[in-house]
């Protein structure tokens, strides 16, 4: 599993590696179980999932594969609202000012763990204004470059840019995002310093690395699978802590000498605080049933994937926080900064 190793680090209940596999396998084992949990929310109104970013990226194809599962299971209207802006705080904001009864959920990406430490201001307080509700799936990211970039390795990369501290380059998608954080974690790791190029999206960001104007990008696997197949980018190693079943001969960041790297894009649904503990309990079941469909879990798969197993109700706010925790360190170290 992608994050194994992630979750054992966070103390929820005391849960062992063992348990943390046993659950998962209940989840998927067991839906209809959980289908029975479910029920109508606010007397059958029209649920909104709220997405922090615009359609036809991540987070969206997320909301618009579990929305019609979650009608299903609860038996009621399910619309997905994009609200980008603001690395998802508009979104956000919009969310956590609502009445909690379950009719507004705000589906969000893993920026949500970063926008605490990298907005000292936020229109919310993160820590007080949501309900954890799930955290979808997880994703994996992967270390490209130029197809003519000279490192031909991991190794290669981190000797040159020891050589030649400040000269390298790596593009993301924007101050403060996923590949800018994944950046900033390889430097911390592998004790060498980058020159970051922000561009606005992983789009732009990932044709000049085609085009050869910035040599390395840590991109998505499912947005770049089809570049690195057709030679167009050649990964160097990918960021979770076992290798990916998309790119099973590329090495981890620990295979490739990084030491304790790990970087995940994940997908929370949150709802406003103060939510009534049986509105509560009916939406997570709801949820975990979305998550267990076979077409839910072929996508997610197929997109280099994987659902976030069930466990203990602490499980979710636990891996928040411990993402909360890493990101904020690195953020604060490397003065990284929105602007």
């Amino acid at each position: 599993m992608i994050l194994t190793r992630t979750l054992q680090h966070i103390k929820a209940g005391s849960l062992s590696r063992r348990q943390l596999l046993q659950a998962s396998a209940a989840t998927v084992a067991a839906p209809w179980t959980l289908a029975r949990a479910a029920g109508q929310v606010a007397g059958g109104k029209t649920i909104t999932l709220v997405v922090s970013y615009a359609a036809g990226g991540g987070a969206d194809l997320m909301a618009r594969l579990i929305a019609p599962k979650l009608a299903d299971a609860l038996g009621q209207t399910v619309v997905v609202d994009n609200k980008p802006g603001a690395s998802g705080q508009i979104a956000a904001g919009l969310v956590a000012r609502a009445a909690p009864d379950g009719t507004q959920l705000l589906l969000d990406a893993s920026s949500f763990a970063v926008n605490p430490v990298l907005f000292p201001r936020l229109p919310y307080d993160t820590d007080k204004a949501f309900t954890p509700l799930a955290v979808l799936a997880l994703f994996p990211n992967v270390l490209v470059c130029t197809p003519g970039f000279e490192a031909k390795n991991v190794k290669d990369l981190i000797g040159m840019a020891k050589a030649r501290p400040g000269q390298i380059s790596y593009a993301s998608s924007g101050n403060g995002s996923a590949q800018h954080l994944a950046g900033a974690l390889f430097e911390d790791r592998a004790g060498v310093s980058l020159v970051h190029v922000p561009y606005r999206g992983g789009g732009p960001a990932m044709n000049d690395v085609m085009a050869g104007q910035v040599p390395l990008f840590f991109a998505n696997v499912a947005s770049s699978l089809g570049q690195i197949q057709s030679g167009r980018l050649r990964p160097l190693a990918v960021t979770t802590r076992r290798r990916t079943r998309a790119l099973p001969n590329i090495p981890t960041m620990e295979e490739a000498g990084v030491p304790a790297y790990e970087v995940l894009e994940w997908n929370p649904v949150l709802a406003p605080a103060g939510m009534d503990p049986a509105v509560k309990a009916t939406l997570v079941a709801a949820l975990r049933k979305a998550m267990a469909d076979p077409e839910v879990l072929g996508r997610i798969r197929a997109l280099s994937g994987e659902a976030f197993p069930d466990g203990p109700d602490g499980l979710v706010p636990a891996f928040l926080k411990a993402q909360q925790a890493q990101w904020g360190r690195i953020v604060r170290e490397r003065k990284i900064t929105a602007g």
